[in-house]
């Protein structure tokens, strides 16, 4: 059993997605993380041993990214891994079997329609173990305000990649504070750092998705 799980949590750190899967080259031809979740799950494995091991593997690719070791591509396939394991792990969450750390509001914020980096922090954050609600591209303040209506004690997170739309998470920042002062938001993207991220009011700034990994487990 402990083998099985391991051989999961290798997987998610080398982005190996399944068998038909041709990366990484020194796996192929084997089971990936879609074809040993299945098994170690028909074999009676707890579900939360699985994602206690993918948990830890994410924190060893994340780290090697933080490093330089690897980059956006080995990131995403470790990401795209996860999301295998998820497909198999959903309907624990949905049952209770498995309590998600909290729910995560995300989205790019209006008049922005770049995805890229929200969905790569959306894999990254769900491959950790929250529930990710991703309301996706060009969302106005008031579907954030919805979405935090109907999920109490949820965290957001902003994404921006333009300059110019700036101003427009600057503004839902404000407006989100001033109707649930006590909800956390994060922002990130391209265009921002900390000050910026001060500036507007936000709780934090996430500069790659590992920073926000840790960010939402420190709130």
């Amino acid at each position: 059993m402990n083998e099985l799980v391991e051989k999961i949590g290798n997987c998610i750190e080398f982005g190996k997605i399944n068998k038909a899967s041709p990366y990484p080259q020194t796996m192929q031809g084997q089971d990936g993380a879609d074809e040993l979740t299945k098994e170690a799950l028909d074999a009676a494995v707890e579900p939360d041993i699985i994602l206690e091991a993918c948990n830890a593997a994410m924190q060893r690719i994340g780290d090697k990214f933080s490093r330089n070791e690897v980059f956006v591509p080995e990131l995403l396939m470790a990401a795209k891994a996860m999301t295998a394991v998820m497909g198999h792990l959903k309907p624990f969450f949905q049952s209770g079997t498995i309590k998600a750390k909290g729910k995560f509001i995300l989205g790019t914020v209006a008049g922005d329609l770049h995805d890229i980096g929200k969905n790569l922090v959306g894999m990254v954050v769900e491959g950790n173990g929250w529930e990710v609600i991703d309301l996706g591209t060009d969302v106005k303040s008031q579907k954030f305000i919805d979405s935090i209506k109907a999920n109490p004690g949820c965290t957001v997170g902003l994404s921006a990649l333009l300059t110019t739309t700036m101003i427009n998470m600057s503004k839902t920042v404000k407006e989100i504070k001033t109707q649930f002062p006590n909800t956390t938001v994060i922002v990130g993207g391209a265009p921002l750092n900390l000050k910026a991220a001060q500036e507007m009011g936000a709780d934090g700034y996430a500069h790659d998705p590992q920073s926000a990994v840790a960010l939402l487990n420190n709130f």
